[in-house]
């Protein structure tokens, strides 16, 4: 008798080698099925791979599903990376509020990265009313 955790952890384990030795078609792979069953690590680099065209072909669609997926499962990367899709209106149409709101979440979870491009759109008032003051306190968090 096999325990399935055990077995989607070790796939989710060589999908995740493969993708960090840039091996992109066998992470994709592995990953594919993965991401279909709900893992949050495998719709996140699922999502850059089919954003970035990383061992197949770029799909937009894709990229914002799993992306916005993992995202919404409080991957503090993901989410990172949904705020970028719509700061730029990457994958998906441009939402300034939309994407505060997504670097908010990042940045509430410690990620530095998005703890200073909260404070830079707080600086120049991109998607929040300009507030000198909170963009100093999230650079601050950020550690600068």
């Amino acid at each position: 008798m096999t325990d399935s955790n055990s077995d989607m952890d070790f796939e989710l384990s060589s999908a995740i080698a493969a993708f960090e030795g840039k091996n992109f078609s066998r992470a994709a792979l592995l990953l594919s099925p993965l991401a279909e069953q709900g893992s949050v690590e495998a719709q996140y680099r699922m999502a850059i791979m089919s954003q970035g065209g990383l061992g197949i072909t770029v799909n937009e669609l894709m990229a914002y599903k799993y992306m916005k997926a993992a995202a919404e499962s409080g991957h503090a990367m993901a989410q990172h990376g949904l705020g970028f899709m719509y700061l730029e209106g990457e994958c998906v149409e441009q939402n300034l509020e939309r994407a505060v709101d997504w670097f908010k979440k990042a940045a509430e979870q410690g990620l530095a990265g998005s703890q200073t491009t909260l404070a830079m759109l707080y600086e120049e008032g991109r998607g929040v009313e300009k507030d000198p003051e909170e963009a100093k306190r999230w650079y601050k968090l950020a550690g600068f």
